[in-house]
């Protein structure tokens, strides 16, 4: 496919991954907030009627007053909102895009042939199976050991333990960048599977009973309740995998799978703490922010640990001779044409002329020098002191001689 041509198909798809994200979660967010936020119906009437909670609140220049019937409303009005297709468009745009970018390009994308050489096929077809075998071990263990007093514990051990799995494969078989999409996708669609698999099914199945007369099993509405939070405690941890393409300190670091996990830890610990936030307020309870500080503290004691050496006094203080450009376009014509030369314009982007490097020369600084993203994968191998040559030279004006 034309360079320019799967750019564009990136963006748009990104929009749209991002325009549907934020729609799936805003509501997932305010479901959360409101279930926790409601308080026993005050009105003899709301409670024979089978309310069991309500929650008074303003915005936008008038007042609410939300209702939660946990079994049946006795019948099913007209207008009935089902909240579905948010999720589904999120997951068919991040699977689009994940094919696109990875799938498409699982040579340069997928594989890092200094952790596991094998072909674009395994590799793919190793991707996809991430997806599913996720989603059947999560839901196996959902609907065998989610039960009992101590039943969601169990359950949230396993996950866990799971998604450490997950992680330390991911990032032992793809390269670090796909591993922690990787990763985040295995997870996102394990949420899109609770609504698409038992969520709405369950929904669908209370409506039928209503409308035929039936008596309503509330076991629906628990599985429903308990796909749900898992689906918000998963949130912040599929955020921050989807981010991290951009942060390659945290992907390469020598014990990325490590830093994944801890990360994605912190991420649901402290959404823990503001979905409990919301009972608490209603309650006039503490609020419980030591779960944030905790998910805080798990969080700047891992970035802490995978920071960059500091330089010696010595060598920071010494001077440098300056980088004569032939080197630079030698290191850069050995290292960064492939992608970006003649034959192929990666992100509309050629590197293999004078001025064309000259034009680029801060992309290139902030890519190869300080974030370290490019190459993709260090397929090409640069060193560290090609790297140390390239900062030398644009930190000297980038001079063309």
């Amino acid at each position: 496919m034309d360079a320019y041509l799967l750019d564009t198909v990136n963006m748009l798809l990104r929009w749209a991954h991002i325009i549907t994200g934020i729609a799936w979660i805003g509501a997932s967010f305010y479901f959360v907030s409101l279930d926790n936020s409601l308080t026993p119906p005050k009105d003899q009437k709301d409670v024979d009627k089978g309310v069991g909670g309500e929650q008074w609140g303003v915005h936008g220049g008038g007042f609410y007053h939300h209702q939660k019937y946990p079994v049946s409303p006795g019948y099913v009005p007209d207008q009935l909102h089902w909240s579905m297709w948010e999720s589904y468009s999120t997951w068919l745009t991040g699977f689009a895009l994940f094919t696109v970018l990875y799938l498409f390009n699982a040579s340069t994308f997928l594989i890092d042939k200094s952790l596991f050489d094998w072909s674009p096929a395994a590799a793919i077809t190793t991707a996809l199976a991430f997806l599913v075998a996720f989603w059947v071990l999560y839901d196996l263990i959902c609907r065998t050991l989610g039960r009992g007093k101590h039943g969601d514990l169990v359950v949230g051990g396993c996950v866990f333990v799971l998604i450490v799995v997950a992680a330390w494969a991911s990032c032992h078989l793809f390269a670090g960048r796909a591993a922690f999409l990787l990763v985040g996708a295995m997870v996102a669609t394990t949420m899109s599977g609770n609504v698409f698999f038992w969520i709405i099914p369950g929904q669908r199945k209370v409506v039928a009973a209503i409308k035929a007369g039936q008596p309503v099993d509330p076991v629906h509405g628990q599985r429903g309740k308990q796909r749900s939070v898992h689906n918000t405690f998963f949130t912040l941890p599929v955020l921050f995998s989807m981010m991290s393409n951009h942060y390659g300190f945290t992907y390469t670091a020598e014990h990325n799978w490590v830093v994944l996990v801890a990360i994605m830890t912190a991420g649901a610990l402290i959404r823990l703490s503001f979905a409990l936030r919301h009972k608490a307020l209603a309650f006039g309870k503490p609020v419980p922010w030591h779960f944030a500080v905790i998910g805080t503290a798990l969080l700047i004691g891992t970035l802490w640990a995978i920071r960059p050496a500091p330089q010696p006094a010595a060598l920071a203080g010494a001077p440098v001779a300056p980088a004569r450009f032939a080197d630079v376009q030698a290191v850069v014509a050995q290292r960064c044409v492939v992608c970006h030369g003649p034959a192929l314009q990666s992100k509309n982007v050629r590197l293999d002329t004078p001025d064309e490097l000259s034009k680029h020369a801060q992309a290139v600084y902030q890519q190869v020098v300080v974030l370290k993203l490019m190459p993709m994968n260090n397929a090409t191998q640069i060193t560290d002191d090609e790297r140390v040559l390239i900062k030398r030279w644009f930190e000297s004006g980038a001079p063309k001689n």
